[in-house]
């Protein structure tokens, strides 16, 4: 259509040209964004044969293997100290199973009515067994400035660490007590701690062990 067919037409036929020229604009507008659309859809994946499978179950730690050993704790009077069964992570040598026992004597709870000997907080620094079958002990200096002093609560306290080595560990045969790795002369200032000392069966109730409560882990 040339200029003067667009100036021959009548107001009413140029509003209705316009409208249409603008439906028509609007219709492929429509068409162009639906087709994009489809375009950017993206395919489906290929149903797969069998549903994925589950990841393996995480592995679990294998639980420790523990033994029957037997510690020591104090009467309830404080006078005699008296054997209880507890048990404690077994570990292969001697040294290995030396520093167990040694470990769980200086964290046990006492069962009621016993008391406990140990100061809290003590901590073992090693064990070390001689040729001769003697066991170094080497404690942190904790038990000693913790320690509430008195000769038979220090006697109470040394002997539960000689007695629960050598009761439970027949082959050894003397405990020498280091303290932060040094020879000392005492713990509290009673017990001589300048040689090796054995079991003292002396001050042990003769009852048996006492065994370990029901709930007792």
């Amino acid at each position: 259509m040339n200029t003067k067919s667009f100036k021959s037409l009548k107001p009413r036929e140029l509003v209705l040209l316009a409208g249409s020229a603008a439906i028509i604009i609007f219709l492929v507008w429509m068409l162009m964004a639906g087709l994009g659309r489809l375009l950017s859809t993206p395919t489906p994946d290929a149903t797969p044969d069998a549903a994925a499978a589950p990841p393996p179950p995480a592995a679990t730690a294998p639980a420790v293997p523990r033994i029957k050993a037997t510690l020591f704790f104090a009467s309830e009077d404080g006078q005699r100290l008296v054997p209880a069964e507890r048990e404690v992570a077994f570990a292969e040598g001697v040294v290995a199973q030396a520093r167990a026992i040694l470990e769980a004597q200086l964290a046990a709870e006492a069962p009621p009515p016993l008391v406990s000997t140990i100061p809290k907080g003590s901590a073992l620094r090693g064990v070390f067994v001689s040729q001769r079958n003697e066991v170094f002990v080497d404690l942190e200096p904790s038990i000693r400035t913790a320690h509430p002093g008195g000769s038979l609560q220090e006697l109470m306290t040394v002997y539960a660490i000689v007695n629960a080595l050598l009761t439970n560990l027949p082959t050894l045969q003397e405990v020498q007590i280091l303290i932060g790795g040094q020879e000392v002369d005492t713990l509290a200032g009673h017990v001589d701690l300048r040689r090796p000392l054995r079991k003292n069966e002396g001050l042990t109730q003769s009852a048996g062990p006492i065994p370990p409560p029901p709930d007792t882990p």
